[in-house]
């Protein structure tokens, strides 16, 4: 697929990882642009990967087979309604910005009906390890669902949603979902140093150890639940403290912060859509 020209509105931190991803597969430098109210930030992002900023959005936005809304879901409706006179080429709109709804970007683009492509990223994306959700509304073409996925691809996995509330779930389990981790990386550093161990060498011990759990889970042929019956001996030490987890509700405990991301995130959703 030829690839489309591409207008990045906002240029932080999770869209220069999206430019980085892409320019990375080959995209041209000259396919795509940025802008961003911040001098430094153009400067910076025009240096490193070679294509064209702006500090005003409809400069950036011109002929854009693509517009990626990347700002801040505060200043979302703002954005969108000082981009509504320049969409007259019908480009696809692809949101990254979290809890904006689809209706609520189409209310604020104006009465024209948009392709709009929304996507929930999570941070790994930043090292293009990333994972997100995406959704498209009934006005997305077949073509631009593959520009949609190459975009998101560029900075790890994109899978499709059916329904746009799986967008809160999404959120719940890959968008929040880091902080969990690291956070079970915290209790486990701090238990090894209890056990003894060198704060250093329990951080490094417990990092390599996620590091390395994660990569069997991704690249084995069999589920999470036959890896860890695999390691886990009768009697041994490991079974021991996947009993300690279990007395404690450790499944039951996940499923209720699950849920309690998923009410939040359509708590917000509701909330900067109005």
């Amino acid at each position: 697929m030829t690839s489309p020209r591409i207008a990045f509105i906002g240029a932080g931190n999770m869209a220069a990882s999206l430019i980085g991803g892409l320019r990375a597969q080959g995209v041209a430098a000259d396919a795509i642009r940025a802008s961003d109210p911040g001098a430094e930030q153009r400067a910076k992002i025009s240096a490193e990967h070679g294509i064209q900023t702006f500090a005003q959005n409809a400069d950036a936005l011109a002929d854009a087979d693509v517009v990626v809304l990347s700002v801040k879901p505060q200043v979302m409706q703002a954005v969108c309604q000082d981009l509504t006179p320049h969409l007259g080429h019908a480009p696809l709109i692809v949101s990254i910005a979290a809890g904006i709804s689809c209706d609520s970007l189409q209310r604020w683009l104006g009465p024209r009906p948009q392709a709009i492509v929304r996507c929930m990223p999570n941070t790994p994306a930043l090292l293009r390890q990333g994972v997100s959700g995406l959704f498209a509304n009934a006005q997305v073409s077949d073509m631009q669902k593959q520009q949609a996925e190459q975009l998101l691809s560029a900075v790890g996995i994109a899978l499709w949603l059916e329904e746009e509330r799986l967008i809160d779930a999404v959120t719940a389990v890959s968008g929040s979902g880091p902080a969990y981790f690291f956070l079970l990386i915290e209790a486990m550093t701090a238990a090894g140093e209890r056990l003894g161990l060198p704060r250093e060498t329990a951080a490094r011990l417990t990092m390599q150890t996620a590091l390395g759990a994660a990569r069997m889970a991704c690249e084995s042929d069999v589920d999470a639940a036959e890896l860890r019956r695999r390691v886990t001996s009768p009697n041994g030490t490991t079974e021991a403290a996947i009993k300690a987890f279990q007395a404690g509700g450790f499944e039951q405990l996940v499923q209720l912060a699950l849920n309690a991301a998923a009410q939040r995130s359509a708590e917000l959703a509701e909330q900067l859509g109005q």
